[in-house]
C-alpha cells in the first residue's frame, strides 16, 4: 500500500521530535519525509519533495501556519493544523471544518485524522477553508460556517441561518432559502454559538435564530419562526428563552 509522504512544521524542536515519535509508533501508514522551523523553509520543501500530507503549527515566527497557502497558486496536499489554542480559539477550526490536532497531541485523535487522510479522494484542501478560519481566529464574531454539500464545501452566512434541528447523529441547518443536512450533532453548533446573542438552544433537538421568531405558544411549548418553521419548546429552557427575548 502506498504510504502518506508527510512533512512536519513547527519551530519548535522538541515539538516536531514528539510528532514524529507518534507517527512512527502509531501511523505505520506515514513516511515522514522532512521536518521544517518556519513557513519559508516549508514551502522549499513543499516544492521539492511533493508531500501528500503537511502538519502545520499555527503560532509560528513571521508566518502562521495558515499563511502557507498564500504561498502556492493551487494546494495538492493535506493540511492538519497542530495547535496549542484554548477552547474559544479552537472553535475557529470547527467553524472552517479544518482538520486540527490539539496540544499534547492525543494519539486517537492522530490516528482518526490519518483515516481520513487515507480516504480522500484529493490529498488537497479548498483554499476558502483557510480564509475562514483566518478570519475566524481574528474575531469573536461567527459570520459564516463551512459545510458540506454533495463533497463540495460551502460558505454559509450564519444570519441566513433560522434555526439548527437534530436529528438522530445528523442536523438539519434551515437557512432562509434552503435546507442542508449535515453529520454533526446539536453539541457541536451549540459549541461554536456559546458567545453569539443571535442563537439559543431552546430544546434538546433545537438551536434557533432569534432574529427570525415570529411568535411564540407558551401552553403548546413551539416557537413560530419565518418560513412557516416551528421549534420545539423544553419546558426547562422557557425561562432562558423568554428571558433573552426582553
Amino acid at each position: 500500500m502506498k504510504k502518506i509522504k508527510a512533512l512536519i512544521v513547527d519551530d519548535e524542536e522538541s515539538a516536531r521530535d514528539v510528532l514524529e515519535n507518534l507517527l512512527i509508533r502509531f501511523c505505520p501508514e506515514v513516511e515522514l519525509i522532512g521536518k521544517c522551523d518556519n513557513i519559508l523553509s516549508a514551502v522549499d520543501t513543499i516544492n521539492e519533495l511533493n508531500p501528500d500530507l503537511v502538519f502545520l503549527d499555527i503560532e509560528m515566527p513571521n508566518y502562521a501556519g495558515y499563511e502557507i497557502v498564500n504561498f502556492f497558486e493551487n494546494i495538492q496536499f493535506e493540511m492538519i493544523f497542530v495547535t496549542a489554542y484554548d477552547k474559544y480559539a479552537i472553535r475557529a477550526f470547527e467553524i472552517a471544518a479544518v482538520d486540527y490536532l490539539l496540544k499534547p497531541i492525543d494519539i486517537e485523535r492522530l490516528k482518526n485524522s490519518i483515516s481520513r487522510v487515507k480516504s480522500s479522494v484529493e490529498l488537497k484542501l479548498n483554499v476558502e477553508n483557510i480564509a475562514l478560519l483566518k478570519e475566524s481566529l481574528k474575531s469573536n464574531e461567527v459570520n459564516n460556517l463551512m459545510i458540506s454539500e454533495n463533497g463540495y464545501q460551502k460558505v454559509l452566512a450564519t444570519d441566513t441561518i433560522v434555526a439548527i434541528e437534530a436529528q438522530e447523529s445528523y442536523c438539519f441547518i434551515h437557512t432562509t432559502d434552503k435546507k442542508y443536512m449535515v453529520s454533526k450533532n446539536l453539541k457541536h453548533f451549540e459549541t461554536i454559538f456559546i458567545d453569539s446573542p443571535s442563537f439559543i438552544r431552546v430544546h434538546k433537538s433545537w438551536i434557533i435564530n432569534k432574529k427570525y421568531l415570529k411568535n411564540y405558544s407558551k401552553t403548546e411549548l413551539v416557537i413560530h419562526l419565518s418560513n412557516g418553521l416551528i421549534a420545539k419548546l423544553s419546558k426547562y429552557k422557557k425561562a432562558e428563552f423568554e428571558a433573552s427575548i426582553v
